[in-house]
């Protein structure tokens, strides 16, 4: 018998029986069951899941926002209570109107109640529920039904909510000319205390002739002619406002002691300007005050504005208030006939031997050194300024008249005075001073522009300026409670034009310390007249 040869092939594995797979595979769907229904029971039970978390998990109740719900929300019973109460107010106007004040006392009574509810969900932060608001919705519209019986149709309701609106926007209207009024008068007034440092002064400069001795070295000082020197000119008649911006100018300044201002007041406010320049020292910088009167060659008989100022139907105008209801009530300020606010057109014929000067505002407050504006070149123009885009010649002036339109561009950029560099030299070269008395003359009716020195500085200075970068004259802070803290920042002078100036009470209050710092606060004088 032969045998078999040995066979070497590896042993095949046994496979498993088909039940013994069925039985782990149950086993496991089995399992993977009893898992899912374990953690959803886990889930579903929320004091498992407070008593598993507490130390770590926090539930937030979210608040009820009346408001929301009222806007978002059509079927809301906050939303239909609030429809309801606005019809019942207008049927109240009605009702009253028609003598009917039984129903408008009913209405009236119901929307108090609406309010009470309203405002007691709002409180408990929780929507109102059906049982609460019901009744009054029931209520308040048997009400309405009944006020439309009563033959308020709609086209009665929309006649009379008619008159009454307009009749609220002429009490509207006439709260804001009132408003605008107030406004006015207060910015012309001069605050109380402002006064009281006037009166000190003027005492001092009446009874210390130590002080008179002082001005008199200062007005024949060498340096008031010198025009190697930084010349400033400031005409006012507010000694705090004018004190602030000399300060401010040397304080941000190298070379302080080579600054010299030149101020012109007025006879009331001489002495005590006076006397506070002497008493007071500003880093070695000179300042020669002197008043408007003592110019006898501004007379009626050079300029026109002087014999303007002194008719007699203009002083009426401002002092007998003799203006028109419709006239704007910021062209009843006083200024407007005061000689200092038109000197900024002669001041050639003021400092006759200067050759270049920096004028400023009394509203202004200096925050870097200027003396750069002295090295500029005005490429032969008279006026360096900083021209505004939004400022354009047709805001001031009437382009009807032919006599402007057929010479002028009604879009050409304006300016602001604030901050001007004068070269004296090619002032006197241009005549501009003779242009303007010529637009003076020509303005003699009040037909080319109302009131005030900036239009006549347009046509005037008109192809005569050098645009000056507008960083250094950044306007507004006396009107505008919006300017940009980057641009007051940035800004060389800062301009509070308008009616908000920083030494009234209603001045703007974000703007204030930037005028309040340059201010010697601690002063016994004003301190004395603060507290007392």
């Amino acid at each position: 018998m032969r045998r078999r040869a040995a066979d070497y092939r590896r042993p095949v594995r046994r496979r498993l029986s088909v039940w013994i797979w069925l039985l782990l595979a149950c086993f496991f769907i089995a399992g993977f069951i009893l898992l899912l229904v374990v953690q959803n029971q886990e889930y579903q039970d929320p004091t498992t899941v407070l008593e598993k978390n507490a130390a770590t998990v926090q539930f937030t109740h979210r608040t009820l926002n009346v408001t929301e719900e009222i806007a978002n929300n059509a079927n809301s019973y906050a939303r239909q209570l609030l429809e309801q109460m606005t019809l019942a107010k207008a049927y109240i106007v009605i009702a009253k109107d028609h003598n009917d004040l039984h129903l408008a006392w009913e209405l009236s009574s119901k929307i108090r109640s609406c309010q009470f509810l309203l405002s007691k969900a709002a409180m408990r932060e929780d929507p109102m529920t059906q049982d609460e608001a019901e009744p009054l919705i029931r209520s308040l519209s048997t009400l309405i039904f009944k006020a439309q019986d009563a033959h308020y149709d709609i086209a009665t309701t929309i006649m009379t909510m008619k008159s009454h609106i307009q009749a609220l926007e002429e009490r509207t209207n006439a709260a804001t000319v009132q408003s605008t009024f107030f406004g006015q008068l207060a910015a012309e007034a001069l605050p109380k205390n402002l006064h009281c440092l006037n009166v000190k002064l003027l005492a001092d400069w009446l009874t210390k002739k130590k002080l008179q001795e002082v001005t008199e070295q200062i007005k024949n000082s060498p340096r008031l002619l010198d025009n190697n020197l930084y010349h400033f000119c400031l005409f006012s008649d507010n000694l705090l406002a004018v004190s602030g911006v000399v300060n401010s100018t040397v304080s941000n300044t190298d070379h302080p002691k080579q600054l010299v201002f030149h101020v012109v007041t007025n006879e009331a406010n001489y002495g005590a300007m006076q006397a506070w320049f002497a008493i007071n020292d500003f880093k070695g910088s000179m300042v020669e005050v002197q008043k408007v009167e003592d110019f006898t060659w501004l007379n009626a008989s050079y300029s026109p504005i002087v014999r303007k100022l002194t008719e007699a139907d203009l002083r009426a105008y401002y002092f007998e208030g003799s203006r028109e209801p419709n006239d704007e009530p910021k062209f009843g300020n006083p200024k407007y006939v005061s000689l200092l606010n038109h000197l900024r057109f002669y001041v050639p014929e003021i400092y006759p031997r200067l050759e270049k000067v920096v004028f400023l505002d009394d509203d202004v407050i200096v925050q870097k050194d200027l003396t750069p504006l002295f090295s500029v070149d005005l490429h032969g123009n008279v006026n360096e300024l900083s021209k505004h885009a939004f400022h354009r010649f047709y805001k001031y002036l009437n382009f009807s008249n032919p006599v402007l339109s057929s010479k002028f561009d009604p879009q050409a950029c304006g300016w602001a005075f604030g901050l001007n560099v004068f070269d004296l030299v090619a002032w006197r070269k241009a005549n501009v001073t003779a242009t303007y008395h010529y637009w003076l003359q020509q303005n003699d009716d009040g037909s080319l522009w109302k009131l005030g020195t900036l239009p006549p500085g347009l046509l005037a200075f008109y192809g005569l300026t050098e645009p000056l970068d507008r960083r250094w004259h950044v306007l507004g802070l006396g009107y505008d409670v919006n300017v940009d803290n980057r641009l007051i920042e940035t800004a060389a002078v800062i301009h509070f034009n308008g009616n908000l100036k920083p030494w009234l009470k209603f001045g703007i209050g974000r703007y204030k310390p930037l005028w309040e710092r340059y201010v010697n606060q601690t002063h016994p004088y004003l301190i004395d007249c603060v507290t007392n």
